[in-house]
């Protein structure tokens, strides 16, 4: 594959100005010369769409830079596709912006002035500074909408809420940082240590589509016996 920045930008769905940014910032390697013509190849489109997806999971431009720094330049294609297969099934919903109406039909319930009150509380929606709240807000996690909606509305203290919320995001942010050592130090670096077979990749691959159902599955499953177990503990012979 060779490409003009032009084709490339196209390609990537991106500006010809924000491929020359990215290169400038060191995110890109330099292109192939052909007299004063600079060519690209697949690994640049690569490269690019990787870019694009840490953008959709949230990352700023600095973050990205920090991660791309672990990928080394000539890096081929292939390995960059594999980078981006096994980060896409992880890729977080997107925030959204609704109506009162909407937001009401999308809880499944009416979400008085407190209720709402309470979500703002627990981050999981948030007010829009350039309308009126009363008409619209931005909802940042669309699929806890409905479960925080009832979790908000019963009679308990806002305080027990609030630090239920923050107990359950402690621990799945841990439980989350050191699967994902696990499966760096036991699958992808073996990988990569064997010599990256082309089978191998397209295991990984088939592996990260299946791997985040299963593992939701699992925490669900393992919370449930473990709620039990401490409710058993806590109620006297």
């Amino acid at each position: 594959m060779e490409l003009t920045v032009g084709e490339l930008a196209s390609r990537a769905g991106v500006t010809v100005r924000t491929v020359r940014f990215y290169a400038g910032r060191g995110l890109l390697p330099p292109p192939r010369l052909r007299g004063r013509t600079g060519l690209y190849g697949a690994d640049h489109l690569a490269r690019l769409e990787l870019v694009r997806e840490l953008q959709s999971l949230g990352l700023t431009l600095a973050a990205i830079e920090k991660h791309l720094q672990k990928i080394p330049l000539d890096a081929p294609a292939e390995d960059l596709a594999l980078q981006r297969a096994l980060l896409s099934p992880w890729a977080p919903e997107r925030p959204e912006l609704l109506d009162r109406h909407e937001l009401d039909r999308r809880a499944g319930r009416h979400l008085d002035d407190e209720v709402l009150k309470r979500l703002e509380a627990l981050g999981v929606v948030e007010p829009v500074p350039d309308g009126p709240s009363a008409t619209r807000v931005r909802v940042v996690s669309p699929a806890l909408l409905g479960i925080s909606a009832e979790l908000a509305a019963l009679p308990m203290p806002l305080d027990t809420v609030i630090a239920s919320h923050e107990a359950v995001d402690r621990h799945t942010t841990a439980l989350a940082d050191e699967l994902q050592r696990v499966f760096q130090d036991t699958v992808v670096r073996p990988y990569r240590e064997g010599g990256r077979a082309p089978e191998e990749r397209e295991r990984l691959m088939e592996m990260a589509g299946k791997l985040k159902p299963l593992m939701i599955q699992s925490l669900v499953t393992s919370f449930q016996r473990a709620v039990d177990k401490a409710i058993r503990r806590s109620v006297p012979d």
